[in-house]
């Protein structure tokens, strides 16, 4: 896994609406990137559900929350409408897991990304990271907020 003071390794994938995104876009914002395995699994779906109701305060810490997952972005869009959720996300779909691998949070023998929180800064250097134990447990809100508080 990506660990803190080091560079955040530059992407563009394509979010749920087609749209290129990159993160040097967020530049002098900080950014949270959330990597999960897949849309519409049973734990992906109460994961993003629950950041979604906390959303307004991450943003209010000035911190803008992108999700990550392997899905296609035509999924991503359907898992968006599906949850009612607004926040952002980027289908790392082809070459599969790029992004994810780039930041250590690829889980080969699995084929998909683990349940990983990357936080950076507005320089582009990561703050914080956590990884799950597994794919199966998601960290709750609480630790995103830990982190921002320190």
């Amino acid at each position: 896994m990506i660990a803190a003071g080091e560079q955040a390794p530059e992407f563009t994938l394509r979010d749920q609406d087609g749209e290129e995104v990159s993160l040097s876009d967020y530049r002098g914002k900080k950014v949270l990137l959330v990597f999960y395995p897949f849309d519409f699994s049973n734990l992906c779906s109460d994961q993003l559900s629950l950041y979604q109701e906390v959303k307004p305060e991450i943003e209010a810490k000035g911190v803008t929350m992108l999700g990550i997952s392997i899905d296609h972005p035509f999924a991503h869009k359907a898992f968006q409408e599906k949850l009612g959720i607004d926040t952002t996300l980027l289908a790392d779909f082809e070459p599969k897991g790029e992004v994810a691998k780039a930041y250590g949070s690829y889980v080969d023998a699995i084929g998909m990304a683990n349940r990983t929180l990357v936080l950076i800064d507005e320089d582009g250097k990561v703050e914080w990271a956590h990884e799950s134990p597994s794919p199966g447990e998601f960290p709750g809100p609480n630790v995103i907020f830990d982190a921002l508080a320190s």
